[in-house]
């Protein structure tokens, strides 16, 4: 009976340690796959992060509302940087390019790299904007103290349902400064 004891033990630790392994993996790809899926669906906001075109011509006949926002990651305080956008609101036709811009600015004495992540709302809206240009497509390198333009060229394409009268695009500023 003593050994026996043992012998359960160690397998009940190894089946333990393997459930608690599996658990972490589970949790590690999760992201990336969520991310994918998310990309390919267009669903919780995610743009394919491509350059694409619009299907289709001007849609003339109907007018639909895009707000542009800024935001700044807690990995940026306000009092460090500026981000915010020229424009902050467009009435379009749908199959239209608007090219406006943001601005960004390092208020710190050192340098560092940003990255914008972009969210449209509602999300399922997400795969009928289409982007020529935008500045989240890649880092931006700021110098200690430098400003600039980051361009955004795109089209709300014309397949949008009918019933969705505004769209949000949001951008959350982000530091992916190595150290």
């Amino acid at each position: 009976m003593s050994t026996q004891k043992p012998k359960n033990m160690r397998k009940h630790l190894t089946l333990l340690t393997l459930v608690i392994l599996g658990m972490f993996g589970f949790c590690f790809a999760l992201v990336p796959l969520y991310s994918v899926f998310c990309k390919a669906t267009g669903l919780n906001g995610k743009t394919s992060g491509m350059v694409e075109k619009v299907s289709g011509d001007v849609d003339a006949s109907r007018t639909i509302t895009v707000i542009l926002l800024a935001t700044l990651n807690d990995s940026l305080p306000d009092k460090e940087n500026e981000f915010n956008t020229k424009v902050r609101k467009y009435t379009v036709h749908p199959g239209e390019y608007i090219k406006t811009s943001f601005w960004v600015k390092n208020l710190k004495d050192t340098p560092k790299i940003v990255q914008a992540i972009p969210s449209v709302s509602p999300g399922l809206v997400a795969k009928h904007v289409k982007k020529l240009e935008c500045f989240c497509f890649q880092h931006q390198p700021l110098a200690a103290h430098e400003g600039k333009e980051l361009p955004l060229v795109f089209a709300v394409d014309p397949k949008l349902p009918a019933d969705i009268k505004t769209v949000t695009l949001a951008y959350t500023l982000f530091e992916v400064t190595q150290n």
